[in-house]
Formats: C-alpha cells, structure tokens, sequence
C-alpha cells in the first residue's frame, strides 16, 4: 500500500487532517500549501495520486492539473473542493481530474477514493508496460528479452515474470507474500524464501553491484522495491 500521494492544499487544518488520514492508511504523504510550489514538486517526483485543491494561491488547481497533464504526469489526480456546480466539476474532469469531491466530506469516503483510485491507475500502467529500460538495462516483456549494454541476459521465464511485477509496482513496497500471490499464485510448495532466491538471481543479472543494488532493493521486514530514483 505504501504510495506515494502529494497532497496540495492551502488550509493548514485540511493539511493536517488529509494527511494523518492517509497517513494512518499507509501512504507517504507529502504535501505543498499553493499552485506554483505544488506543481514544482509534482512535476519532480514520483506520486501515484496527487490530491489537489481547487482553489489555490498562485496557480488555480486547474491549471496544475492541465499543466501536469500537458507534461505527461499519468498518476490519478483527485481534486477537493467547495463549490458543487456541476458545470466546475466538468471542467476539472476535461482537464484530466479523475475524481472529485466537495467539501466538506467524510474522512472514510476520501479515503476509499484514494484507494479505489490507485488500483485504477495500476492496472492502466500496467498495461502500458510492455519494454522499460533502467540503468545499463533494457527489457522487452513481449519478446521476453533482456539486455545489459547491448548484450544479451539469459533470463528465464519467472525471473521476468518477478521482474515485471517489480516494474508494474516501481517505487512501491511489494511483500513477499504478495508477490507470492502475484508471480507464484500461491502454490502450496513455494516459500518466502523463494522469493529471496529469484531476487538474488535478477540482481547477479542486472544490477551493477549487487551487494549494494540500485534498483531491486531490499525493504527490511516488508519485501522488496523497485527504485526508479
């Protein structure tokens, strides 16, 4: 679960209020107070969600969300705000806003927007993956192929597959309980510590330095992350 989620909101108390909401639900919440130093920060990092005011100093949270989108920004966008005219609600939603509520609102209900919105926009970049390159490393998952400066990597068929639920979920924390679910469907004869096997494996193949990896990267006591930083 653990996303990460801009929040960009100018009312101190709603700061802090959305924040230890989401907090509790396990996200890594960072947050910007105007239009400008949101958009800045939003255009710089790597956020899931951003959940965006309507009204903000600086650049209204219209123009953030067109600019972001402009810019190629694909996470979802949930944008707050006190007006209910449906024709406003239009408008944010041709902008590129995903969902929308008004204030004031109930803390349960954002919250399960926030998570029904995540899983929406996972499944649709999931989709989209199909080669992705990182460091020294180049994959096609079509073509289940995967090179290393140029040369071809002898992969096999579940190390990819765990590579490319690594690469589905970057810069979230997998368990490996779900990767288990995910890549090995649970199969009564498959441990944990396979898992920490196939991992090593894909390390020795594409990480530079292995002791030190840069991008498949162990999160003590939870799992594992793919770091695109």
């Amino acid at each position: 679960m653990n996303a990460r989620i801009l929040l960009i909101e100018n009312e101190p108390e709603l700061v802090v209020t959305v924040s230890d909401l989401l907090g509790a639900e396990g996200y890594q919440v960072e947050f910007a107070m105007d239009g400008p130093s949101g958009l800045a920060r939003a255009s710089s990092g790597q956020y899931e969600l951003i959940v965006l005011d309507a009204m903000l100093p600086g650049k209204t949270g219209s123009d953030v969300c067109r600019e972001l989108r402009q810019s190629g920004f694909d996470g979802g966008i949930l944008m707050l705000t006190g007006n209910s005219e449906v024709a406003d609600r239009v408008i944010a939603l041709k902008l590129g806003v995903d969902d929308y509520m008004t204030k004031p609102f109930e803390p349960t209900e954002l919250a399960a927007r926030v998570e029904a919105l995540l899983r929406r926009v996972g499944r649709q970049k999931r989709l989209r993956v199909t080669t992705y390159r990182f460091g020294e490393v180049e994959v096609d998952f079509e073509r289940a192929e995967a090179y290393k400066r140029g040369q071809r990597i002898n992969i096999t068929a579940k190390e990819l597959e765990l590579l490319r639920y690594l690469v589905d979920n970057r810069d979230r924390v997998v368990t490996r309980e779900e990767i288990l679910r995910n890549v090995w469907q649970y199969t009564a004869d498959i441990s944990s510590r396979t898992v920490d096997v196939h991992v090593s494996w894909l390390r020795q193949k594409l990480e530079r330095n292995t002791h030190q990896p840069q991008f498949i990267q162990t999160v003590r006591t939870k799992g594992y992350r793919f770091s695109t930083a």
